[in-house]
């Protein structure tokens, strides 16, 4: 298995608030996440998962954002973006 960062964004109709986006931190926040997303139509997070392969993450990482979205109480937007970087892309030495 290897860690993969998958972050995903949903849009939607108005612009986010502060507290909306500190909620879904929260609720990212045991998964190694964090959110974004105040003052624009959209929000969003990157948390860490672990699969075999990129599309393996983005297979796990659906359900658990959107979990997370549920428990901070945000909208259920549609899902637009889903961007995928494995542990052994990131370049520690720069």
């Amino acid at each position: 298995m290897n860690k993969w960062s998958v972050s995903i964004q949903a849009e939607g109709d108005r612009p986010v608030e502060l507290d909306e986006v500190v909620e879904l931190a929260d609720a990212v926040a045991p998964l190694g996440g964090v959110a974004s997303g105040v003052g624009a139509m959209a929000y969003g997070a990157q948390i860490l998962v672990e699969a075999e392969s990129s599309d393996a993450a983005v297979e796990a990482a659906i359900p658990l954002f959107e979990a997370a979205v549920k428990t901070a109480g945000l909208p259920q937007w549609p899902l637009t973006r889903a961007e995928v970087v494995g542990e052994d892309e990131y370049d520690f030495d720069e």
